[in-house]
């Protein structure tokens, strides 16, 4: 029985290609903006999410397949697909859609907004008189001194053409009657405001063309001795994969900072145009850009739709935005003790963005200032482009404090902000570590080691989420602030390991990747299966970003097929089939796509009634588990094990965002009919109010006396 189990687990159909889920999850992005129950300009937002994400993609995913293509590499993946195969699935699904992208843009959305007082132009053909002067006074005043026109003949070849710019393709014809036709392009300046707002002849009504539109229609003036035949606007794709052989790096940052150069000038491997474009003009860049006609996409609309995040935040429409939720206080920290004080009275749970990130950036910034600290370490990934914590870092440095900071050069599309931190932070006196070689530092770790009465003691915060005030507003993320001594002495030798030296003969309480964290995750699964098959309480629970290990989708199955009870969500790409009989009829999977982007990682396993529950930086995939330096981080606080548990029981029963996974491979809303609405987001938010309302009044009983100074009273008298 083993054996056949052992071929049903290793068959490739059993198995999800990595590249077609993550597009099945753009999809589930997509359905928000499709979704009319939501304010019409969140809806502007997500359509323009999903046309990032899918720059990102191509530029990383489809990049990396088309170099193995180059390097005639043809291992199949897990479900049994070549690179090649990948392509050729991959270009035919995301057609699909780009196409239903611009379905819900122009027969949905473009209505919606004339209905909401927002007109917008399509095309500058569609300009009335006045609004066609305007637009050509706004072009000769704002738009011309900016531009350089590239002519294509024998002494100037075609353009290096950066990537992602948006540019406008024309054939010219010599005014002297010349037959010949010529090529020329000019780049639509990013530095100028792509939406231009015009004067509205309607009241209670506004009207905006894009950039690209009156550039076309005044780009006679950039050609004086030539007809335009013809003009158009498109934009490629490169890619930005980096590439970097770290063993020979003499100096990393050097390399990285060489290498971030090259990114604007990869292989171009997407092309977009619109749908109308002459065929000849497509022809010359199909040739000149070296680009199939399967990476070809014929755009019936605007160009780049990511500027839909800008027309959401155009001033005057916050009655069609959902409003912004403040995140509130931790009812823990609610008081005037400092942060040290609070988290020696037991281990503190952080819920973002319910709660608010200021905890940790106070953390850093109480540890900088107080002379009883002695060292600060900590891991940077991505962090703002303002960031509270590196000021903090620097600023404890320079008050004499040993401060160790491991920034991630490899940070994708984070490289150049990593750099300048890093640099800033060697300048202030820290001592800055640049990754590891050959792996990734994911992990999320703080430590503060502090001088008390009693001897040293330690204080780390341990989190699933980057140390990114801006993103801590956006992304759903939870951290842990303890004193326990075993993590304590657990965090001193992850910082000891990460800065050069060898790993400690045993851990206490942290798992670590890549050395342990597959082997621990493996081993709990089995586990469970063993008490299923032993008739015992089995369960297992998990969140995470994306699943697409095979090892450890193998476990899962062979747990399914003993009797677990196992329920995921996970958010992006799923390379495990759910529902199947014999196979998987025991897993659940739920992806919920919300306001916040779902981003914790939990991992519950029953143990026949003696729960384990842990938390940490990494998902199940293979980067995660061989290639990166992560920690996971077990929760033993029973009060704090029910918060989360709590968590993952409303996710589960959530049937407003969650999608469920179809043993089709597609995804489904639950059935809402007759049924109690869960919006789990929302339920988080409201809970967090009344958690903070609840603690104010413990704080404040009621009958309580409260005296307000007369000056007090006096001052809001004045003010009104």
């Amino acid at each position: 029985m083993a054996v056949v189990n052992e071929a049903i687990y290793n068959n490739p159909e059993n198995y999800v290609n990595r590249e077609l889920s993550w597009i099945e999850f753009n999809n589930r992005v997509l359905s928000e903006a499709r979704d009319k129950s939501l304010p019409l300009f969140e809806r502007l937002k997500f359509l323009s999410i999903t046309a990032s994400n899918l720059d990102e993609f191509y530029m990383v995913r489809v990049a990396s397949l088309k170099d193995m293509v180059h390097a005639k590499y043809t291992k199949p993946d897990i479900a049994g697909l070549k690179p090649s195969e990948q392509l050729e699935k991959i270009s035919e699904r995301t057609h699909e859609l780009v196409a239903l992208q611009y379905s819900t843009y122009n027969r949905s959305l473009l209505s919606a907004l004339k209905q909401n007082g927002l007109r917008v132009i399509q095309w500058h053909e569609d300009l009335s008189e006045e609004e066609g002067r305007y637009a050509d006074s706004y072009f000769e005043r704002n738009v011309y001194p900016v531009l350089t026109p590239m002519a294509v003949d024998s002494s100037r070849p075609f353009p290096l053409i950066r990537n992602k710019s948006l540019n406008i393709a024309a054939l010219l014809q010599k005014k002297s009657g010349e037959e010949e036709l010529e090529f020329a392009m000019v780049q639509v300046p990013s530095v100028l405001p792509r939406i231009v707002e015009l004067p509205s002849g309607k009241q209670e009504e506004r009207t905006v063309i894009l950039l690209e539109q009156i550039m076309e229609r005044n780009i006679g003036s950039l050609f004086l001795n030539y007809h335009v035949i013809t003009a158009h606007p498109f934009r490629i794709m490169r890619n930005a994969d980096l590439t970097i052989d770290e063993e020979e790096a003499e100096d990393l940052l050097e390399e990285i900072q060489k290498q971030l150069k090259k990114r604007q000038w990869g292989e171009a491997i997407r092309l977009e145009v619109e749908e109308k474009m002459d065929k000849r003009l497509l022809k010359i860049l199909k040739r000149e850009l070296n680009i199939s006609s399967a990476d070809i996409f014929e755009i019936a609309g605007p160009l780049d739709l990511t500027f839909l995040m800008k027309m959401y935040g155009l001033g005057g429409f916050e009655h069609l935005k959902a409003v912004p939720y403040i995140p509130q206080q931790v009812p823990r920290l609610m008081n005037e003790e400092d942060i040290f004080t609070n988290i020696r009275g037991g281990d503190i749970l952080l819920h973002h963005p319910y709660e608010t990130f200021d905890p940790v950036v106070d953390f850093v910034k109480t540890a900088a200032k107080d002379p009883e600290v002695l060292a600060i370490k900590q891991t940077l990934y991505r962090v703002s482009g303002n960031s509270p914590i590196i000021a903090a870092l620097a600023e404890a440095a320079d008050n004499g404090k040993q401060v160790s900071v491991l920034v991630e050069l490899k940070a994708r599309f984070d490289e150049e902000n990593n750099i300048n931190w890093a640099k800033k932070l060697e300048k202030a006196g820290c001592h800055v570590i640049y990754g590891l070689v050959g792996l990734k530092t994911h992990s999320k770790i703080t430590l503060v080691v502090r001088r008390e009465e009693d001897g040293i003691r330690r204080y780390v915060h341990l989190g699933t989420g980057n140390y990114n005030d801006s993103t801590a507003k956006l992304y759903t993320d939870f951290g842990l602030m303890t004193c326990n001594p075993q993590i304590g002495e657990d965090a001193t030798a992850v910082f000891n390991m990460l800065s050069g030296y060898s790993e400690p003969l045993h851990w206490n309480k942290l798992v670590l990747a890549p050395i342990w964290l597959r082997a621990r995750f493996l081993r709990l699964i089995r586990r469970e299966a063993r008490n299923a098959e032993n008739g015992k309480t089995a369960h297992i629970m998990a969140k995470m970003n994306s699943l697409c290990d095979k090892e450890i989708i193998a476990a899962l199955y062979e747990a399914s097929c003993a009797g677990v009870k196992i329920q995921l969500i996970v958010r992006g790409i799923c390379s495990l089939k759910a529902g199947i009989p014999g196979l998987s009829e025991h897993i659940t999977v739920h992806s919920i796509v919300g306001n916040f982007l779902e981003h914790a990682r939990i991992f519950y396993f029953e143990n026949d009634n003696s729960p384990e529950l842990y938390m940490g930086s990494a998902d199940w995939m293979p980067r995660n588990l061989d290639r990166r330096v992560e920690i996971m981080f077990p929760v033993e606080d029973e009060t704090l094990v029910e918060q989360i548990l709590h968590v993952l029981k409303v996710q589960f029963q959530d049937n407003v965002k969650a999608h469920i996974l179809q043993p089709s491979g597609t995804y489904e809303k639950p059935d809402k009919r007759g049924k109690v609405l869960v919006n789990s987001q929302e339920q988080f938010c409201q809970e967090a109010v009344r958690n903070v309302k609840e603690e104010l009044g413990k704080l404040n009983p009621i009958g309580s006396r409260v005296f307000i100074p007369t000056e007090s009273q006096g001052e809001e008298e004045d003010s009104l």
